[in-house]
């Protein structure tokens, strides 16, 4: 039974090599830890304000990640939402329930509006977005601190 916690440190060197390994042997992205510095310092980055950093773990081993980023005030950013191909799909409900924990904590901590950005490449994950009630907005309608991303080519809003 995959179960979902509040990243911890001794979880860095799997969850790193889940994000990179996802981004560049399934996806192409040309992309390594050293050019996202985030994954070095997930405390200081993510789990501050109304911020956090999820993982999905099946027997202590990361399957998954999400993140809730602090921009300003009442908005925040999903990043960092990862699923190992394995544990995907509504069978399993590992992106549901990453999606789920982040909504209810963005909603607890009083947040009015979450961004995110995304490449092309990530079909299924646009249509996961859509399902679970984010709208495709303009690169010009992200909030000035919105943590962009080279590769970010595609940006959706879900307003609590």
């Amino acid at each position: 039974m995959v179960k979902i916690v509040e990243f911890e440190e001794k979880y860095l060197e799997q969850v790193i090599n889940l994000i990179v390994g996802i981004q560049r042997d399934e996806f192409g992205v040309n992309i390594t830890a050293a050019d996202q510095p985030d994954l070095s310092a997930i405390p200081e980055f993510y789990q501050t304000g109304k911020g956090n950093f999820w993982v999905a773990l099946d027997e202590e081993v990361p399957v998954g990640t999400i993140s809730l980023k602090d921009i300003d005030g009442d908005e925040t950013a999903l990043r960092k939402m990862f699923v190992d191909g394995h544990y995907r799909g509504a069978e399993h409900g590992v992106a549901k329930r990453l999606l789920e924990t982040l909504i209810d904590s963005a909603r607890g901590a009083g947040v009015k509006t979450i961004y995110l950005g995304t490449t092309e490449a990530f079909t299924a994950a646009h249509r996961f977005y859509e399902k679970n009630g984010f709208v495709q907005i303009d690169k010009e309608k992200l909030p000035p601190m919105f943590p962009l991303m080279i590769q970010d080519t595609r940006f959706y809003v879900l307003n609590l």
